[in-house]
C-alpha cells in the first residue's frame, strides 16, 4: 500500500546535500526520505508511493539517467527532478524528453528547489487522479482466473460464446458462467464499456 501523504525522495551520494536538502524541504512542511545511492533507493522505494524524487545526475555505478530508466519502465513513474554540478544540454534533453520535470544545478537555489517540489508533487497528484480508474480496473484485471481471462480475451476480439466455448474445449453453459463472472469482476454492465476499459489499459495515460 502507498502512501496517502506525497514524499519528496532525495537521491545524492553526498551526505552534506541530503542534510541540507531535508532540512530545506522539512522546513517546508514537506515530508522527505533520503538516500545515499541510486542502489539503495530502487531496492527500498516503495512503487506505488506518491510524491517525487529530486535525483542526482552524476553518481557512482548507476547514474540519474539509469534511475530514471527504471522508475518510468517500473510503472507509475514519480516526477524527477534532477541536480547536478555541470551544465550538459544534450543530457538535459534527453532527460526532460523522458519525463524529467525539472533540471536545476549545484548549489541550488532554496525557492527555486522548493518551487519546483511543489510543480512535480502537483503533476503527480493529477496524474494519479485522472489514472485512478485504468489503476483499479488494472488490479481487477489481476483478480481474474485464467479461464477468466481466456474469456475476456475473446469477448474483445468479438468472439460469441459458442465460438469461445469451441476454441477452449468447453460447454457453452461454462462460458457464460464465466463471462457472467468475469463482467462482474472488471465491474463493467455492457461489452462496450469492456473493451473501452481494455484498450485504456493497454498504457496508463500520460502526463
Amino acid at each position: 500500500m502507498g502512501r496517502v501523504e506525497p514524499t519528496v525522495f532525495i537521491v545524492d551520494d553526498d551526505p552534506s546535500v541530503l542534510r541540507s536538502l531535508q532540512r530545506l524541504l522539512r522546513s517546508a512542511g514537506w515530508a522527505s526520505e533520503t538516500y545515499a545511492s541510486a542502489e539503495e533507493f530502487l531496492r527500498l522505494r516503495d512503487p506505488a508511493a506518491a510524491g517525487c524524487v529530486i535525483l542526482d545526475l552524476a553518481m557512482p555505478e548507476i547514474d540519474g539517467l539509469e534511475v530514471q530508466r527504471r522508475i518510468v519502465d517500473a510503472g507509475m513513474p514519480l516526477p524527477i527532478i534532477f541536480l547536478t554540478g555541470r551544465s550538459d544540454p544534450p543530457t538535459i534533453v534527453r532527460a526532460m524528453r523522458a519525463g524529467a520535470t525539472n533540471f536545476l544545478c549545484k548549489p541550488v537555489d532554496g525557492e527555486q528547489l522548493l518551487a519546483s517540489v511543489a510543480e512535480a508533487i502537483e503533476a503527480d497528484r493529477v496524474f494519479r487522479r485522472r489514472n485512478a480508474d485504468l489503476v483499479d480496473g488494472r488490479q481487477r484485471l489481476a483478480s481474474l482466473t485464467a479461464r477468466e481471462r481466456q474469456v475476456l480475451d475473446r469477448v474483445v476480439a468479438g468472439r460469441l460464446n459458442k465460438q469461445t466455448a469451441d476454441e477452449l474445449g468447453t460447454a457453452l453453459k461454462t462460458v457464460k458462467v464465466h463471462r457472467a463472472r468475469m463482467m462482474s469482476k472488471m465491474n463493467v454492465k455492457s461489452l462496450a464499456q469492456l473493451a473501452r476499459l481494455v484498450e485504456r489499459m493497454g498504457v496508463l495515460a500520460s502526463r
